[in-house]
């Protein structure tokens, strides 16, 4: 737990504030206790959240459904403000390290210790899902290690991000890349047994301390997830078997989670908690959290008579950012065709690309100390795609979506720009015609337009044949950049013929060697192509942005 900052609250509703516990894309967690004494975790949403009405309905909605959520294994929602200038909800805390920080530390679970932990969590799950209610991120940073049995933790807030204005983009999925089901990566219809393949990758995880898709980068366990048989280590037996189908790619085959608990533990996780489930050194590490936790009081920065919690927030305005990335949800999504033409008004230039900067101002009143706060933040969303870490080399991830591999080269677009692009004896062979020059940006589809790229910037500048052209910059959907060194080849009638040569500089998923671009006028803008196998042939329509 980290100490209070100067311009972070010290009071949220009922509740004063002891430290920070955590920060992520949807917000901050706090360490609060109640004018009663009780301790609670206050999870405070990220400000621009805030000024979307649709994310305040949504968050609304499931707050409640969340309050509906009381049965043992889950940390119960005790208060909310949705309401609030910044919303804010506040849980039941347990002192016990999160599954990720026991494994990290201490290694595998032993083998009592898993069976109780797949119980108790498959008793939540069900109780979850019997509410019509599907948490879609269960992994070990949600489960809580406590004397009295799992805790799964983190409902409400990140399903009412699905859909909001904050968030439009391509569209993506919440969840954590080693964890999420083959349907939540394919951006299929998400339920239940999607809780229950998350579940079979935890245990897996508990079980042995590796998780049964290892891989380096976002892209390569998402391709395991999808493709491959998970790697269950030392497993054995029937808690082999059952994981194993929990794993199961098709949902349908996967077991319920009231049958995964009876396999677990026949006669309830209560009478295994009971009786112990913890190795004795967690016992004690546990014990001596439970007794600091006891013995914590507020620094005297979070005495009483301070004012409220979060300080309000006026109307955005662009520029600069604010806090950590948000966290991007599933949900419909509309990616133009690029190989058609399109109306819409060019997007204005962006200091990076792929990415909105959105600057919000804040503002509080003088507390009765005479203590107040002014804060300037400001916020910066990434526009991601369907699925996360897609670049343009990553080839691998292809195959994810149904026609991988296959090619279209029709193209009726080359011979409508024909017209407008500058004539042979205007370019004299060797110079850039004025209409190519400067830096376009657009949203990339590869796979004929069946796979988001995320966001390509070309650069270009005068040149003679042979010569440096300019610059070429793919920023994918979770934010990882491709750079790569444009070479003019050719100037035709109809466009520009130039060789993309990798920078060295990128990253190892990044496509490497040598590819051929042709660069189109169509309209007021310019047509991205390459015949980039590996990368799935991406295609790019971009609006001149500088």
């Amino acid at each position: 737990m980290q100490p209070l900052g100067v311009d972070e609250p010290t009071v949220v509703g009922p509740y004063r504030l002891l430290g920070r516990l955590g920060s992520g894309g949807m917000g901050r967690v706090y360490l609060g206790r109640s004018t009663g004494g009780r301790t609670v975790a206050v999870k405070i949403v990220h400000p621009h959240f805030a000024l979307d009405e649709e994310f305040r309905a949504r968050f609304r909605r499931e707050v409640e459904a969340a309050r509906r959520v009381g049965g043992a294994w889950t940390a119960p929602v005790l208060d909310a403000d949705p309401e609030a200038p910044v919303p804010w909800v506040a849980t039941g805390y347990a002192a016990g390290p999160s599954l990720a920080a026991a494994v990290a530390d201490a290694g595998a679970l032993p083998l009592h210790s898993v069976r109780v932990l797949g119980a108790g969590l498959a008793e939540a799950l069900s109780a979850v899902h019997a509410l019509g209610l599907v948490h879609r991120d269960v992994k070990p940073s949600n489960v809580l290690l406590t004397l009295d049995g799992p805790l799964l933790i983190d409902f409400g807030i990140a399903r009412a991000t699905d859909g909001t204005a904050s968030l439009t983009s391509t569209g993506v999925s919440v969840g954590s890349p080693g964890y999420m089901s083959p349907e939540q990566i394919l951006g299929k219809t998400v339920a239940g047994p999607a809780d229950i393949f998350s579940l079979g990758a935890l245990l897996v995880y508990a079980a042995t301390g590796e998780p049964p898709f290892p891989g380096d980068s976002s892209a390569s366990l998402l391709y395991k997830v999808v493709h491959e048989e998970p790697r269950l280590g030392s497993l054995e037996g029937e808690l082999r078997q059952l994981v194993a189908e929990c794993l199961a790619k098709d949902p349908a085959e996967r077991p319920a989670p009231g049958d995964v608990a009876r396999r677990l533990a026949p006669e309830g996780a209560a009478r295994l908690v009971a009786a112990g489930w913890l190795p004795g050194p967690m016992v004690e590490q546990v014990s001596r959290s439970a007794v600091r936790l006891l013995n914590l009081e507020a620094a005297e920065t979070g005495a009483t008579g301070l004012p409220s919690g979060p300080v309000e927030f006026s109307n955005p305005s662009v520029g600069g950012e604010f806090g950590p990335p948000p966290v991007m949800t599933p949900g419909p999504s509309y990616v133009p065709d690029q190989r058609e033409p399109r109306d819409a008004t060019p997007p204005p230039p962006a200091d990076r690309p792929g990415k909105l900067s959105v600057s919000v101002a804040a503002t509080s009143a003088t507390g009765v100390n005479g203590r107040g706060r002014r804060l300037s933040c400001t916020v910066a969303l990434a526009v991601a795609g369907a699925l996360a870490a897609v670049t343009v080399g990553s080839a691998f991830l292809f195959d994810l979506m149904p026609g991988g591999g296959s090619k279209d080269s029709g193209d009726t677009s080359a011979a409508d720009s024909a017209s407008k692009a500058p004539s042979a004896s205007a370019t004299g062979g060797q110079t850039v015609p004025a209409t190519y020059l400067g830096t376009w940006e657009g949203e990339a589809l590869a796979l004929d337009g069946a796979l988001p790229m995320g966001s390509f910037r070309v650069t270009v500048h005068q040149a003679a044949v042979g010569d440096e052209l300019g610059t070429f910059r793919q920023t994918d959907p979770i934010g990882g950049i491709c750079d790569a060194v444009l070479v003019l080849k050719q100037v035709t009638p109809e466009q520009l013929i130039v060789t993309s040569v990798e920078d060295e500089s990128s990253r190892d998923v990044c496509t490497k060697g040598e590819h051929e671009v042709r660069l189109t006028p169509v309209g007021d803008d310019l047509k991205y192509e390459t015949d980039n196998a590996d990368a799935g042939d991406p295609v790019a329509r971009m609006s001149k942005v500088g």
